[in-house]
């Protein structure tokens, strides 16, 4: 039995069809904005307008992904 099978017979396969364009991805951080990770002083004021909006609604933000400079 090849392992792929495996996995599939246990429910355990990880198949995800995940949408990896550039499309794809716009459309992710468009649906689930993070921190901006650079840009113009103009970009943070209106990220930082975002978050106290959601804060206002009383919906979380959700948290930045970690990256390499943090």
């Amino acid at each position: 039995m090849r392992a792929d099978e495996f996995l599939k017979k246990h429910g355990l396969d990880q198949e995800d069809d995940k949408d990896t364009s550039l499309r794809g991805q716009a459309l992710e951080r468009a649906l689930h904005p993070s921190r901006p990770h650079a840009g113009t002083p103009h970009d943070w004021e209106d990220w930082e307008r975002y978050k106290a909006e959601q804060a206002a609604k009383g919906e979380p933000v959700e948290p930045a992904a970690p990256s390499a400079d943090d």
